[in-house]
């Protein structure tokens, strides 16, 4: 996966993509147990186009001259599956301006930290997402306050609550 970073980073060093970090369940994998996962999501901000729209075509196109391959919704990187998804709301905007850096051996990228993974477990309420959500509190991985603060600015108190009830055996 470092061969992987190292082309995202170079994506990100000639401007095809802006602030980038790791999401998804290999993001998973730095607070809670490893899971199998079959790609790496990479939350992105992405340049408008001069008519103010937002396009991934840019990236395969530069990806494809250098001779990777797509391969359904993902791009294969260095052996990687990579599914670049661009910030959708103020929820993901936010959770990549609070994406900590991290070296993944010698490579430099960015990571969700727990609380915006877990907030957008939350919003896309998957059952794989339910479950991925338990182990981080099987794991103590989360900060409450600071996940409920983020529930309560992106409108997901709904979707903790019932998530609350449901997995984690609590009323209010």
């Amino acid at each position: 996966m470092e061969e992987t970073l190292a082309v995202i980073n170079k994506l990100e060093q000639d401007g095809l993509i802006g602030r980038y970090a790791i999401g998804g369940a290999v993001a998973a994998t730095r607070y809670i147990e490893p899971i199998q996962t079959y790609d790496l999501d990479i939350f992105v901000l992405l340049p408008l186009s001069p008519l103010g729209l937002i396009s991934i075509s840019p990236i395969y196109a530069y990806l494809t001259q250098r001779g990777y391959t797509a391969s359904g919704e993902s791009i294969i990187i260095e052996g990687w599956p990579v599914q670049f998804l661009p910030v959708y709301n103020q929820l993901t905007e936010e959770a990549l301006e609070q994406a900590i850096e991290v070296q993944f051996g010698i490579t430099p990228t960015r990571v969700l930290v727990a609380e915006y993974l877990a907030a957008i477990m939350l919003e896309t309420g998957r059952p794989k997402d339910h479950a991925r959500l338990i182990q981080f509190f099987e794991f103590e991985a989360i900060d409450r306050t600071i996940l409920e603060n983020i529930v309560d600015r992106h409108g997901l108190k709904g979707n903790w609550e019932s998530f609350r009830r449901r997995f984690l055996n609590e009323d209010d």
